[in-house]
């Protein structure tokens, strides 16, 4: 019997980046399901405060090279790999000058969100896509950690539908409680246009506030994790009315043999 795949496509990660609900199961979570017989791969973004030495990342050369157009703009995409060989398991990153060699993740060092978070969030969404395609790995599963993942859902129901590596992919959405308070750019939902994707798809994020990018994450997935114990109570509010799926949070000493049992109702 083939080992049921699961992609996992995460906010943060640690140790790449410091311990918090989210980073922890980025780490813990991959490796549980894999000793459980799954087969896994695991992205992040390569923030600039990566330690790209100590934490022995390199550049895939084969999986590199590919530009991203956003907003009109071409930005290359570079693809780098590092192991945590305690788990036996490797962690993609996606990086690009423009987007990702600052030093901070989502603000500055005054804490201020940086104003092309939303294109940020556009181009690791598709690089992440576009390697799982270069790879020729079908998952059964995508399995997306945080905000900026979002756009996740969105690509592979109306973008990539029709890739055989992705049209019985499910795709499972956890939200924690990683709210922004800025409102992202204004312009977010016409960068998202692609083939396949209508304005109607997208007009929930007319008015781009970490509330309205969380349901367009939800609208598009298959089921949704409440991956913290709280979370934002309009997005709870959502959940509850989305008639999708859902497992509600789980303790640290239960939560992977819950996720893994959760994949296969999905599935």
């Amino acid at each position: 019997m083939e080992k049921k795949k699961i992609l996992y496509i995460s906010q943060e990660i640690t140790p790449y980046l410091p311990e918090s609900d989210m980073s922890v199961i980025g780490r813990q979570l991959p490796q549980g399901v894999q000793e459980r017989g799954r087969e896994i791969r695991t992205f992040m973004p390569r923030y600039g405060c990566v330690n790209e030495r100590r934490n022995q990342l390199h550049e895939v050369i084969r999986l590199s090279g590919m530009n991203l157009v956003i907003n009109d703009t071409d930005h290359p995409l570079i693809i780098k790999v590092a192991s945590i060989q305690a788990a036996r398991m490797q962690v993609y990153f996606i990086d690009n000058e423009d987007y990702f060699h600052r030093k901070f993740i989502l603000n500055d060092a005054d804490g201020k969100e940086f104003k092309d978070n939303d294109e940020r969030a556009v181009f690791f969404a598709r690089g992440v896509l576009e390697t799982v395609i270069k790879l020729r790995w079908a998952p059964d599963i995508i399995h997306c950690h945080g905000w900026l993942t979002s756009l996740v859902p969105l690509y592979i129901k109306k973008y990539y539908y029709n890739d055989p590596l992705f049209n019985q992919s499910k795709v499972v959405y956890s939200v924690y409680d990683d709210g922004f308070k800025e409102t992202l750019n204004p312009e977010f939902s016409d960068k998202l246009l692609l083939e396949g994707i209508t304005k109607e798809d997208v007009s929930v994020i007319k008015d781009p506030n970490y509330v309205n990018v969380s349901k367009l994450g939800i609208n598009f997935s298959d089921a949704i994790i409440k991956g913290a114990e709280n979370i934002n109570a309009d997005v709870e509010k959502h959940i509850k009315s989305s008639d999708k799926l859902v497992l509600d949070f789980q303790p640290k000493e239960t939560y992977i043999d819950a996720y893994n049992d959760f994949y296969e109702e999905v599935s």
